[in-house]
């Protein structure tokens, strides 16, 4: 048997950051802080999804700091679900972390999601319970509805909270990389992947600095990313084109009853109109929901990005540096006779047909 000890498992934290200046320092500080008590190697995946203040300097700071921390900084706003998977693709831990940059997944409650992953479980979610979120009414009413949205669709079972704080096994990473279409959404991916899926009752700390980035539109883009997990909204569009078509069969009939038996009913304008506004509102509904199926699918096919990274740090074939706009410095040639030549020598041939040794780069 061998002496040498067995290196630590690797946890790749994964944060996806959005206007976090001032929190983030703190959040890997404490974290590595945790992983490092507990006796795991460790890398931070920090993904700058296009915030607008000094967000990615200061992951540039950390990445400098500490070569385990990756920083990516992408071209534009992705939304956090793109931007996780920009940071799962740039992780190499036997473990993957997931957690926000704003201290409310706090990294004091790290361990009891690790040690719950030990029990044989593929993911393990932190559930902070609806009544110990220290979110708006807004956004618990958004996440109540998109968290019902995706077990209808994605099979998510009924006592699993799935919460944007979790730890998986690297082969769910793996397969969930293989998802390469536009708009994905991590749950469902998770979901698709593996069923060895439990959560963990943790604590919900209050934000620190400033407000939550989720405005409506964040969260209608979030729970129309579901739309690409299931197939069940087309079904459901389907089954509701069939109850109305039999209702209409059924009153024809009735309809036409009444008129061989001579009961004579007094046709309203109003009830028309009514009958008329559903049935077209339920038509345009579903034509709206087949069109963005389509918009979809019309996506995945054109090659739409999940995420386009610009900058990356510390990660392995990554632009460590905005190399690519960085104006080159001229270098100045030279002529046959090795004495530099000026501006308007350069390109000329020398007497007796040589060209120029030097060019401009």
């Amino acid at each position: 048997m061998s002496d040498v000890a067995p290196a630590p498992l690797r946890v790749s934290v994964v944060i996806p950051c959005y206007r976090s200046e001032k929190t983030i320092g703190k959040v890997v500080r404490m974290t590595r802080e945790v992983l490092v008590d507990l006796g795991y190697d460790y890398e931070f995946v920090l993904v700058n999804d296009g915030s607008s203040d000094q967000t990615f300097a200061r992951i540039r700071e950390l990445a400098e700091e500490d070569p385990r921390v990756k920083g990516i900084d992408l071209v534009r706003n992705f939304g956090q679900h793109g931007a996780i998977m920009a940071g799962l693709s740039q992780t190499t831990g036997q473990l993957v972390l997931l957690m926000d940059d704003d201290l409310q997944t706090h990294p004091s409650q790290i361990p009891l999601l690790l040690d719950k992953i030990y029990e044989g479980y593929d993911v393990v979610f932190a559930d902070y319970g609806h009544s110990g979120m220290k979110e708006s009414l807004m956004r618990r009413l958004g996440s109540r509805f998109a968290e019902w949205t995706s077990r209808v669709l994605t099979g998510q079972p009924k006592d699993i909270y799935a919460s944007s704080f979790f730890v998986m096994r690297d082969y769910v990473r793996d397969n969930m990389l293989s998802y390469t279409g536009p708009y994905p959404y991590i749950e469902g991916l998770v979901f698709r992947v593996t069923r060895s899926v439990t959560s963990v009752p943790v604590r919900h700390f209050e934000r620190e600095v400033g407000s939550s980035g989720y405005t409506l539109r964040a969260l209608v883009r979030l729970w129309s990313s579901i739309l690409g997990m299931s197939l069940g909204p087309l079904r459901l569009a389907g089954l509701v084109g069939c109850v109305v078509s039999l209702a209409g069969l059924v009153w024809a009939i009735v309809i036409v009853i009444q008129r061989v038996v001579g009961i004579v009913t007094q046709d309203g304008w109003s009830s028309i109109m009514a009958t008329m506004l559903v049935l077209f509102g339920l038509t345009l509904m579903f034509l709206g929901l087949i069109g963005e199926y389509l918009g979809r699918l019309s996506l995945s096919i054109s090659g739409h990005p999940q995420f386009e990274i610009r900058t990356a740090l510390n990660c392995p074939d990554g632009v460590d540096q905005d190399s690519r706009f960085v104006k080159p410095t001229p270098r100045r040639a030279t002529g046959a006779d090795g004495e530099a030549m000026g501006p308007a020598d350069e390109g000329v041939p020398a007497s007796g047909g040589d060209a120029a040794q030097g060019t401009r780069p």
